[in-house]
This record gives C-alpha cells, sequence and structure tokens, in this order.
C-alpha cells in the first residue's frame, strides 16, 4: 500500500471530511478523493461512508485506521531516527494538551524546544483532559499534558505542574476590593463552571466531595467548553467561576477580573504528562518529552 495514500484516508477519516483534509494536507479535493478511491480499489473494499460533506470509516475502514496509524508512525520514526544518526534534529511531532497546558503553557514551551531545534515542525491539538487521554491512546498524539490522570491501564503519566483553582470575578463585583471568601459565600452567587470531563470540573467536584459537599448547592447558571468561553462570561457578568490561576494571570494583572482565594476550601490540582505505556516513542517525541521533564521545577514555582 502507498503511504501517501494511507495518509490521505488517515487524514479523512480523523477529520471526517475530504474537504478539512485536503486544507490540512495542502491538497485539492479531487486529489484526496483520488487517493482514496485509488486504495479502495486496491484493496476491493469501501473504506469510507460518505454522508452528505461528512464522512466517517467503515468497518473496513475502521480496522485499516489503526494499521495505517502505526505504519505512518513507524515511517516518521524511521525518518527521525536516521536524521538523528546523522546529528541533525527534523520531522514532524503531534502532541495534545488539555485547555489550561494547551492554552497557557505548551505554546511557550514549544516555542522554546524549537530554539534548540529550528527544522522541526510541531502540531498541538488542544481538548479536555479525557479528549488527551484518548487521542495518546489511540495513537492520535504522542505526548499529552492533561489535568486529569488517565484511568487507561495501557497509559502512563508523570506530573509535571502543580496548579491552584481560585474564584474569578469580574472588576466591578463586590468581591473585588477582597482577597479571600468563605465557602458558603458562593453559594449566594451566580457560578460558571466548565463542561464535564474537563480537568477543571472534576477537581471543583473533587475538593468539594472532600468536605462533603457538591456543585447541587450552588446556582450553577452556565456550563462552558473551554477556559477562554468562562473567562469571557465572567467579564459580562453572568456569573463568577472557579478557574486556574495560570489563565487569569494577565487579566487580573490588567484589573479586567479580580482573582479571590476561598479560605476553608483549597482547589489544587496537577498535570500529568502522559504517554502510550506499549509504544515506543519516536526520536522527535522523546527529545520533546525530555525537556517538558527539564522544565519541570521552573513550571511548578
Amino acid at each position: 500500500m502507498d503511504l501517501r495514500r494511507l495518509e490521505v484516508f488517515a487524514k479523512v477519516a480523523e477529520l471526517g471530511s475530504f474537504s478539512r483534509a485536503a486544507e490540512a494536507l495542502f491538497l485539492t479535493q479531487p486529489t484526496i478523493s483520488e487517493h482514496v478511491r485509488a486504495l479502495e480499489e486496491e484493496l476491493g473494499l469501501s473504506l469510507l461512508d460518505r454522508m452528505g460533506r461528512g464522512a466517517t470509516p467503515t468497518p473496513a475502514g475502521q480496522l485499516l485506521l489503526g494499521y495505517a496509524r502505526r505504519i505512518l508512525t513507524l515511517s516518521r520514526e524511521a525518518k527521525q531516527a536516521i536524521e538523528q544518526f546523522q546529528g541533525r534534529m527534523s520531522g514532524q511531532l503531534t502532541v495534545g494538551g488539555s485547555t489550561i497546558p494547551g492554552e497557557y503553557v505548551l505554546p511557550r514551551l514549544i516555542g522554546q524546544f524549537k530554539v534548540k531545534f529550528p527544522d522541526i515542525s510541531i502540531s498541538l491539538l488542544v481538548g479536555s483532559s479525557r479528549q488527551i487521554n484518548d487521542w495518546v491512546e489511540e495513537g492520535r498524539v504522542e505526548i499529552g499534558v492533561a489535568g486529569a490522570r488517565p484511568a487507561s491501564r495501557v497509559l502512563q503519566a508523570r506530573e509535571l505542574m502543580p496548579d491552584e483553582l481560585v474564584i474569578v470575578v469580574p472588576a466591578d463585583h463586590p468581591w473585588a476590593t477582597t482577597k479571600s471568601v468563605m465557602l458558603a459565600s458562593m453559594k449566594t452567587q451566580p457560578l460558571i463552571v466548565r463542561e464535564r470531563g474537563s480537568g477543571s470540573r472534576e477537581a471543583v467536584e473533587r475538593a468539594l466531595a472532600e468536605v462533603g459537599g457538591d456543585l447541587a448547592a450552588f446556582r450553577v447558571v452556565g456550563e462552558m467548553g473551554s477556559t477562554q468561553a468562562v473567562k469571557q462570561a465572567v467579564r459580562a457578568g453572568v456569573g463568577i467561576a472557579l478557574i486556574s490561576k495560570r489563565a487569569v494571570e494577565d487579566e487580573c494583572r490588567a484589573r479586567v477580573l479580580h482573582c479571590v482565594k476561598v479560605t476553608d476550601l483549597k482547589i489544587s490540582r496537577s498535570f500529568y504528562l502522559v504517554t502510550h505505556r506499549d509504544r515506543t516513542r519516536s526520536p522527535l517525541a522523546q527529545a520533546f518529552f525530555d525537556f517538558l521533564e527539564s522544565q519541570a521545577p521552573a513550571l511548578a514555582s
């Protein structure tokens, strides 16, 4: 089987769209369609169900997708190993980050890593902690940084950095002149929370459970799918929120938001460096993994 055809097929299956795959691979949509058609003819099977503008793998396509990912990963590893043997480091790496590390920590670290290895290309996928762990298990990303320890036994996680959640209020809120409040005071306020499956949501629920409480006792007025959406909702006066201190440092310095601690509730968690237990990391992935571990002391401060 032709590697390029496998790459095109895998990209269509992952993105669920011929047009989106064409954009991602910098090809025309007819070229994408021709690659998939040729692969289907070679195998004598339909690999994708075309439904309107979307595409989903058939049972045969789902079977092939797993092998395609492994074959493409091995191909990248081989190229990177040869580059490394010749004293160079190049190639492409896909990593994943849950909202806080993906939006506020990893971009800076990727920039520092690229200074050391300017010939590499790194793609960063951002999702919920649950998605990041799933993507590592599926092989969609080689390395993930998530706010929840994975439950799967095939994944291994190392603590990378701590995080603390604080109450965030608008600049004109009555609490904007105070440094701390009691937990009971929060129950009188409209509260915005992250969606189920996010590391932030799980950290809040876990901390409340430790003091015999739960979110049902609060006035939850909205669930948001991203930290940025939560911040915008707070700024708009929709409610207050419990959010990572790392995510609001700039806004609090600019005084457009205000951070308040809860004196009788400490909400802390860790971000984990997640990899697959049984997959050999590519040379580039191993180099990035080692780099992230070397940055752990600085990230903890």
